[in-house]
């Protein structure tokens, strides 16, 4: 973070994503590790009597509704706040991380939406946080197991970007390469000192 000279507001570094990029990013990283681990509890929660199962999958459709609207919200930061550029690496590894995220975009917005499918071809009320929804569709039966194989797929693709991409940003934090800087959240002291450049920083120090 630096100061406009001019204004003295904050400005956010080019060489890191935006503060509000940041914070979009890890929001819907930890929703959607949630979201998949609840999404495996809720099947062994048993069928009778209805009402923990029924609570659990509700809560299961609103959190994917949200995390759906934050992936909306976070696409369109990005398609309007250019990400910074990444540190020299092979071609091989830049392909492979703009792939991994748009896969990821991909999944995040195609996996709620088929989910409140899936629920609308049910012929249950679906229940956003509490409030009940005007029903999409008539029951279905085959359209709602089409769409659960498809909620599963998903499901299975998402979960195996996410590992890729954890991997990824591990070997980066080992080899220090400057790419886990760019949306690691920051102490403000640490991102004060960042913008001291080196001359004024030893100056400083004689100076103490």
């Amino acid at each position: 973070m630096r100061l406009d000279e001019s204004t003295g507001a904050r400005m956010d570094r080019p060489d890191r994503y935006t503060r509000t990029a940041i914070a979009l990013h890890w929001l819907v990283a930890a929703l959607v590790l949630a979201q998949l681990a609840w999404g495996v509890w809720m099947q062994t929660i048993p069928k009778q009597p209805v009402g923990p199962r029924v609570d659990a999958f509700n809560l299961h459709k609103s959190l994917g509704m949200l995390i759906l609207g934050l992936v909306m919200v976070r696409l369109g930061w990005r398609l309007t706040h250019r990400p910074p550029p990444l540190p020299p690496m092979p071609r091989w590894q830049a392909l492979g991380a703009r792939a991994s995220h748009a896969i990821l975009y991909l999944a995040l917005i195609a996996q709620p939406i088929i989910g409140f499918l899936g629920s609308a071809a049910s012929g249950y009320p679906v229940r956003l946080f509490g409030t009940t929804l005007p029903p999409l569709m008539a029951r279905h039966d085959a359209l709602k197991a089409e769409l659960s194989s498809a909620h599963a797929a998903v499901a299975t693709v998402l979960v195996a970007t996410i590992a890729v991409h954890v991997a990824a940003a591990m070997r980066h934090a080992l080899a220090r390469d400057g790419v886990i800087e760019r949306m690691w959240p920051r102490r403000a002291g640490a991102a004060a000192r960042a913008q001291v450049p080196p001359r004024e920083a030893s100056r400083a120090n004689v100076a103490s």
